[in-house]
């Protein structure tokens, strides 16, 4: 997530720093946190980075942490209750199921193509685009590597779209494009695979739902810092076009390549600014 960087901007901004490299030795964290910060720049990815678990650690310890809370946290790494917060508060979301490795093997899925993603994990790791039934049989097992439980999701031949969250105000819509059939873990952290427009060339209309949807959504999980929300927006048929809500990310990157500093940038917040504001609004939720 560009943690080098980050300890970077903070220093040049006076901070008293420290990198803690975490593994899953709890007493080694807790040695490396003694003494405790005023507060810690969350930089963790994926699981148990993400998904609540290193957040309820510093809560236990009473430390402020960046970004997301313990709940927002979890609800946002768990994509079927996330997509239900979602329809509740109004947000279009495409459709979905949760099935098992069984029933998937024994036909519940959805009409041909969609998308198979694991339902608890980040980065667009384990996701999969199927169009036909040759494109599912060349998978075999790797669809499974995550667990005997996924997502399927309608495929939406869009454009994709994606938006900043600070401080529960929407920063920009930006429109990614890339040569890959989707915008994978590979497009995400690979210089020149993808193009960011931004602002994203679209329909008035459609780029403030796009907003408007991101704003909604950061505060249907409870989102606090910053957070940045995933979206497709299909015009094959004219515009405005459809609109869907995919993901919200409670831990945006932060590397040259990542969109939440890109979009602050087009806001008129450079990044050394970005970096402190986040850190000066950690907080404990408890």
């Amino acid at each position: 997530m560009g943690s080098s960087r980050i300890c970077d901007a903070l220093s040049d901004a006076g901070y008293s720093v420290r990198s803690i490299d975490v593994q899953r030795d709890l007493q080694v964290l807790l040695e490396a946190l003694n003494p405790a910060p005023d507060v810690v720049f969350n930089a963790l990815h994926g699981t148990y980075g993400e998904d609540g678990c290193i957040q309820g650690v510093l809560e236990y310890l009473g430390i402020p942490y960046s970004h997301s809370g313990v709940l927002a946290s979890a609800l946002a790494m768990d994509k079927p209750m996330s997509k239900s917060l979602f329809t509740s508060a109004g947000i279009p979301c495409p459709k979905h199921r949760v099935v098992t490795r069984a029933e998937f093997e024994g036909g519940k899925r959805l009409a041909l193509p969609y998308v198979l993603k694991p339902v608890n994990e980040g980065s667009s790791m384990g996701v999969f685009i199927v169009r036909n039934e040759a494109d599912l049989a060349g998978l075999g097992e790797e669809i499974w590597a995550f667990g005997n439980q996924m997502m399927i999701e309608s495929y939406i031949d869009g454009r994709e779209l994606t938006v900043s969250v600070m401080g529960g105000k929407a920063l920009a819509v930006t429109e990614i494009q890339h040569s890959n059939s989707f915008y994978s873990y590979n497009a995400k952290y690979t210089e020149g695979l993808t193009r960011h427009l931004i602002p994203a060339p679209i329909n008035q209309s459609a780029h403030d739902a796009a907003m408007d949807y991101a704003v909604r959504a950061h505060r249907a999980l409870g989102c606090r810092g910053v957070s940045r929300s995933d979206l497709i927006y299909d015009d094959r048929n004219g515009e405005p076009g459809d609109l869907y809500l995919l993901e919200v990310n409670t831990q945006p990157g932060m590397t040259p390549m990542s969109l939440v500093p890109e979009q602050a940038a087009y806001a008129g917040i450079e990044f050394g600014s970005l970096i402190g504001w986040i850190v000066e609004n950690a907080l404990c939720d408890g």
